[in-house]
């Protein structure tokens, strides 16, 4: 019977499919040469289940708005409506429960339109596929594939799943997707001993591209139980809070100790004052609604939203809001090499001469070959590109199509140099076919050191990570005829043609502007090592040392954590182990990203506190990523960098704002409360004061932030933030307090006057110091936008205009005498004097920029 797989993981193995024996793997899947039966792949589909990957389930509406509900600074605001409007002030309640339902609202019809937008799950996998069944080759639906079928795969199709190869012909194919390898991989039938799936020539695998001849195979492998299909089991884990999540939340719950605390001190020392309890308790509820930032939710959502819309406009797709803000406080980069940091399309390099010197003949002649009688594949296509027009005035006589046995091709061509045989491919094989070697200076002889000069030449240029193939060629003589494997002899060695898969011209660019903004980058790659540490040195980075996937299985976690410090270049890296150095990089207390196209990227990309794709990568990187660029440059992602931390500088700014300015006000009229024989100020009075200030602060989310707040990444600080608060609050309490001796001592105001002098005075201080706090520098030099100008002046004028207009008596206000509005006036200047200097002198230091060892002490605190 064929063991079953019905969802489980795959059977434990001593070895990788692709070193065992065929004839072993045909007795184990009970299939032979003639393929399986319908009616056996029937009952195997039903055993094994269909050949696809269980998709990354969405969250229903329902459960994407209980997520957000059920954050702790969603239920406080959700509890202060609640009772606010119990206690009778329906419309403040009203409008704290109406706030909180716009901000969910905005927050998951944001997430659910970019989800959508991104949803390319099954793009990378065939539709159909041919299998043979009952001795013939059919289609089915690439779903239908099962273990023991015997499939097809011919030069254009998707390979549908993990097989070891029969029978080949001119057989490659590309799989970038899979190992981050730019060339694309011979396959041939026969025995290997490897030990990666990038090594296994006799294998095909799921998702990759066949790019020439056809091949048939043998599948042991289908859906989960295929190396993409391991790639593809990201999808289906849980994803976990992100930096911002967890910092949010903590601030919630800073919040909710904080209120919970205020309310039962304030409420149980009126009581033990022998003040009435219901109006302490409407106190006390006034006073934890003013404490809490009402429009936070808001003002994140449509911060992060906005950050969003000028995201795409620097061509990012944002699936996940709270992303904006990670990108921003990235530390780490970590960025696959293929389709990133290289333009993922072979180029031809340079032509050599047999002995390494630049020569043009080379070239040209493996030109005329590829575009006359070549494959169109990707070595052919650069050969064209970086050698054109070769071809003309030359015609095609005869074709040998490439021999991967041989690992040789050849034409027959008549031109101007008459009737001439050319010969390209692996270099050992041409050079063994050669009997001459053409220099600058003409042709001679080649024996045996001329041979092993040439071949050392190759393995040079491998280690500069540049891919060699020769090309040799011979007059024609005879009658013409079909070519074959005897008429490949005899040649001169014409020389070499170098391939490279170069560095995106912003490539180097880019890595300096991401160091300079404080982002360290680190390459993490499935190809060659050496290649790996070439591309690393073109563009800027640190490449004395490499690290392979052997390397790093070696290593325990403790010594990978040490070695992740000091190395930046990794190659021929498996999933698993992309996956392990983003913890190891996690676990130091940086936030990091990851850029990666490719399926061999996916379990890195869910791993990392920032996934990063892009538009043409495979369904199943797009899926495990947070955010898709739409060009697969750095460039691109330094700008998104600098568009997060714009974005969390306004964010911050609300918190720091609000917390300093709610502390201050609330601590005041708790202190007032218990000193003074009335309550200083009502309690519609503070909701209205409280939504007033709100008002204000709308046009924050389109604020300008200066460069330095953009240069280096932040995070939320809760000890500096609490530090903060307490700081700024409490000077605004010491004004506070001078106000209220003023009014007492000094202008001798009944109860009503007092409190509306107070209101007055709490709205002028709380809304200017806005463009103070804003910002670390000069208020007047800094600017803000026009939007938080209107906001902000727009509700100061109705707080000012408010006590002497009719609806002053609805509200309990007393127009104030003009000496007493003369002296609010000098108080708010004095304030708004000792905020600037107090700023200058204590709150930047405070507030400077995370180190990367706060946000290793932040992350230590989180885990």
């Amino acid at each position: 019977m064929l063991p079953a797989v019905s969802g489980q993981a795959p059977p434990v193995r001593t070895a990788p499919f692709w070193t065992r024996p065929v004839a072993e793997l045909l007795a184990e899947l009970q299939a032979g040469p003639d393929g399986l039966t319908t009616a056996e792949a029937e009952r195997r589909l039903g055993v094994d289940g269909p050949n696809a990957d269980t998709a990354g389930r969405r969250p229903g509406l329902t459960r994407a708005v209980a997520r957000r509900l059920l954050e702790p600074l969603s239920l406080i605001l959700l509890g202060a409506g609640v009772v606010s409007a119990a206690t009778g002030d329906l419309v403040g309640g009203s409008i704290i429960v109406a706030i909180l339902a716009v901000s969910i609202g905005l927050d998951t019809v944001q997430e659910g339109h970019a989800g959508r937008a991104a949803e390319e799950l099954r793009r990378s996998v065939a539709l159909q596929a041919e299998v043979k069944r009952g001795g013939v080759f059919v289609g089915v639906p690439v779903e239908d594939v099962v273990r023991g079928d015997i499939i097809r795969v011919r030069a254009g199709d998707i390979v549908p799943a993990d097989a070891i190869i029969l029978e080949a012909s001119g057989f490659s194919a590309n799989q970038a997707a899979l190992t981050g390898e730019a060339f694309p991989a011979e396959k041939r039938p026969g025995a290997v001993n490897a030990t990666t799936a990038s090594e296994a020539t006799n294998a095909v695998f799921r998702g990759a591209v066949a790019q020439t001849g056809e091949a048939t195979a043998l599948v042991v492998g289908t859906g989960r139980n295929t190396v993409f299909g391991a790639a593809a089991m990201v999808l289906t884990q849980e994803t976990e809070l992100s930096p911002f999540q967890r910092d949010l939340r903590a601030f919630g719950l800073l919040i909710a100790r904080l209120t919970i605390a205020l309310v039962l001190v304030v409420l149980a020392t009126h009581v033990l004052f022998g003040r009435p309890v219901l109006q302490s308790l409407l106190f006390a509820v006034a006073l934890a609604v003013g404490l809490t930032p009402e429009l936070l939710p808001m003002i994140t959502t449509v911060t992060l939203s906005r950050g969003a819309l000028r995201l795409a406009q620097r061509k990012v797709i944002v699936k996940r809001l709270a992303s904006i803000h990670d990108l921003g406080a990235m530390t780490i980069l970590c960025t696959d090499k293929t389709g990133t940091l290289t333009s993922a399309e072979i180029a031809l390099a340079g032509s050599l001469d047999g002995n390494g010197a630049d020569d043009h003949r080379a070239a040209r002649l493996g030109a005329i070959a590829a575009e006359l009688g070549g494959d169109r594949a990707a070595l052919d296509l650069a050969l064209v590109a970086g050698t054109p027009e070769a071809a003309s005035g030359w015609s095609l006589k005869r074709r040998l199509s490439f021999d991967f046995g041989h690992r040789l091709g050849s034409v027959l061509v008549d031109g101007p140099e008459g009737e001439l045989l050319i010969v390209k491919g692996a270099a050992e094989a041409v050079i063994e076919n050669c009997i001459k070697l053409r220099t600058t200076s003409g042709t001679v002889p080649i024996g045996g050191a001329e041979r092993a000069a040439a071949l050392a030449l190759v393995r040079q240029k491998a280690a500069d990570g540049l891919r060699l193939i020769a090309v040799g060629s011979r007059a024609w003589q005879g009658e013409d005829h079909e070519l074959s494997l005897g008429d490949e002899t005899g040649l001169v060695l014409e020389g070499f043609c170098a391939f490279t898969d170069p560095p995106r011209a912003t490539a180097k660019g880019a890595v300096r502007r991401l160091a300079t903004a404080g982002v360290r980058i680190k390459i993490l790659s499935g190809d060659d090592p050496v290649a790996v540490a070439r591309l690393a040195a073109l563009v800027g980075l640190r490449s004395e040392r490499v690290l392979s996937g052997a390397d790093i299985a070696a290593l325990s976690d403790a010594a990978l954590a040490v070695q992740v410090q000091q190395v930046d270049v990794y190659g021929r890296l498996a999933p698993d182990q992309k996956s392990r150095l983003v913890h190891a990089l996690r676990a130091r207390g940086d936030i990091v990203g990851y850029l990666g196209d490719g399926i061999n990227d996916a379990p890195a990309l869910k791993t990392a506190d920032i996934g990063l794709s892009v538009s043409g990568a495979t369904g199943v990187a797009q899926a495990a990523a947070d955010m898709i660029l739409l060009d697969s440059d750095l460039e691109v992602v330094a700008n998104g960098v600098e568009e997060g931390r714009r974005t969390f500088a306004n964010i911050l700014k609300y918190v720091r704002m609000g917390a300093s300015s709610n502390f201050g006000n609330m601590l005041s009229m708790a202190g007032a409360s218990l000193l003074l024989p009335f309550l200083p100020m009502l309690p519609t009075q503070i909701l209205l004061n409280n939504l007033l200030y709100d008002i204000s602060e709308i046009g924050i989310p389109f604020d300008t932030v200066r460069r330095q707040a953009v240069a280096r990444p932040q995070r939320w600080d809760m000890k500096r933030l609490l530090r903060f608060a307490l700081v700024m609050g409490s000077l605004s309490s010491m004004f506070d307090a001078l106000t209220f001796a003023g009014l007492i001592v000094l202008f001798h105001v009944d109860p009503e006057a007092f409190r509306t002098a107070w209101f007055l005075e709490s709205m002028a201080t709380q809304i200017l110091v806005i463009f103070v706090i804003r910002t670390n520098g000069r208020p007047w030099a800094d600017r803000p936008h026009r939007w938080l100008v209107l906001s902000s002046l727009a509700a100061l004028a109705v707080a000012m205009i408010l006590p002497f207009t009719p609806m002053a008596s609805w509200l309990a206000f007393e127009a104030p005498p003009p000496a007493v509005l003369a002296s609010l006036a000098g108080v708010v200047a004095a304030y708004l004097v000792a905020a600037e200097y107090l700023k200058r002198r204590l709150v930047n230091a405070i507030f400077a920029p995370a180190t990367r060892r706060t946000v290793r002490r932040d992350r230590a605190k989180h885990r």
